[in-house]
C-alpha cells in the first residue's frame, strides 16, 4: 500500500499536472491563433463541427464550462461573419440552437478536422490501457477539483 504522500510532494505533483494542462492549452491556443481564433472560439467551433444538427447554447457553455456571456459574445461574432444561425428552442425560447451555415461549414473545415486528427494522433501515440488510465484519471482528478472549489465558494 502507497504511503500518505506530505504536503510539499502533493504539492510538486500539482506544479507538475499544471505545466502540463499549460502545455496542452498553449498548444490549442497557438493552433487557433494561426486562425485568428482564440482557443475558446475554436472550441466552440469543435462543438458545431461535432454536432452537425446544432447544439444550445447552453450546451456549449456547460460543455466548456464558461459564463453564457462568453460563449454569447462568441456566437455573436461567428453569427456576424455568417458562420452560425441561431434558431430558437422549441422546449425554451430564450436558449438558441447554434448551427453552421454552409459558409460557417466551409469555413470550420480547413480549421476542424485537421485539429481532431492532430488530437486522434496524439492519443494514438498511447497504448489502449494508457489511454483508458489517462482518461480515468483525468476524470478523477477533475471531478476533485471541481469539488474542492465548490466547496471554497460555498464558503
Amino acid at each position: 500500500m502507497d504511503r500518505e504522500m506530505d504536503r510539499e510532494e502533493i504539492r510538486a505533483y500539482v506544479n507538475q499536472y499544471c505545466h502540463l494542462r499549460d502545455v496542452q492549452y498553449a498548444a490549442y491556443e497557438m493552433y487557433a491563433r494561426t486562425h485568428s481564433l482564440t482557443a475558446k472560439e475554436l472550441f466552440v467551433l469543435d462543438i458545431l463541427w461535432f454536432t452537425p444538427d446544432g447544439c444550445l447554447q447552453s450546451e456549449i457553455c456547460e460543455r466548456l464550462s464558461t459564463t453564457k456571456q462568453t460563449v454569447s459574445a462568441i456566437i455573436k461574432k461567428f453569427w456576424k461573419q455568417g458562420y452560425v444561425s441561431l434558431t430558437e428552442s422549441k422546449t425554451d425560447r430564450r436558449n438558441k440552437i447554434v448551427r453552421f451555415t454552409k459558409a460557417g461549414r466551409e469555413y470550420a473545415k480547413a480549421i476542424i478536422p485537421p485539429a481532431a486528427d492532430a488530437e486522434i494522433r496524439a492519443m494514438g501515440e498511447l497504448s489502449e490501457t494508457e489511454a483508458a488510465e489517462l482518461v480515468r484519471l483525468t476524470t478523477c482528478f477533475s471531478r476533485h477539483m471541481k469539488e474542492k472549489f465548490a466547496r471554497i465558494r460555498e464558503k
